[in-house]
């Protein structure tokens, strides 16, 4: 994969640090729910593809030890 193609650490000026410190005072309760839903899900996906990428790494792990007797 070229690194251009890989996407920016989190940080500072990321999308998810500007979601984390936006007002939330002037969305309804049920606005709130739905933010709740979304992100819940969002937190599921990124949960996912770290059991995912986890897994893959124990995977090569096993297949590339060679521990000789």
């Amino acid at each position: 994969m070229v690194e251009d193609d890989l996407p920016a650490r989190i940080g500072r000026d990321s999308a998810l640090f500007a979601v984390a410190r936006e007002d939330l005072d002037p969305y309804s309760v049920e606005d709130l729910r739905l933010r709740i839903e979304m992100l819940d899900a969002e937190i599921a996906r990124s949960r996912a593809t770290m059991d995912s990428k986890t897994h893959r790494r124990s995977a090569a792990d096993a297949l590339f030890s060679f521990k000789g007797s």
